[in-house]
């Protein structure tokens, strides 16, 4: 499985594979184009009631977690990209500023099994 992760505002390379953005909102200030997308993959974001609780405080890291992975018990992105990931290198481009607290770790983790 060929899975990596990465900012959207991170320029694409040809080393990305299929880009799928995960975010439910679009990004600021990134033109179609420079996204250079295969795919968005709206559904696979948490949920907005989540992401508006989350905030991305970091001292909410633990208990978002474990809300997101329990949305995505039944979320059928996660076995989708799998199967995408099993096939090519996916990366999975998020807007989070926060390299170490974003849905993308979580949702990444849960494709991994």
């Amino acid at each position: 499985m060929s899975l990596q992760l990465k900012r959207i505002y991170v320029p694409a390379s040809d080393d990305d594979g299929l880009r799928i953005l995960v975010d439910r909102l679009w990004p600021r200030g990134v033109s179609k184009y420079d996204a250079a997308l295969a795919e968005w993959m709206k559904d696979a974001a948490p949920s907005p009631e989540l992401r508006t609780w989350f905030g991305h405080d970091p001292a909410r890291w633990a208990e978002f977690r474990k809300r997101y992975q329990a949305e995505l018990k039944d979320n059928p992105c996660v076995e989708t990209l799998r199967e995408m990931a099993a096939r090519d290198k996916v990366t999975l481009v998020y807007g989070a500023r926060d390299e170490q607290h974003n849905h993308a770790l979580v949702l990444a983790e849960a494709v991994r099994g």
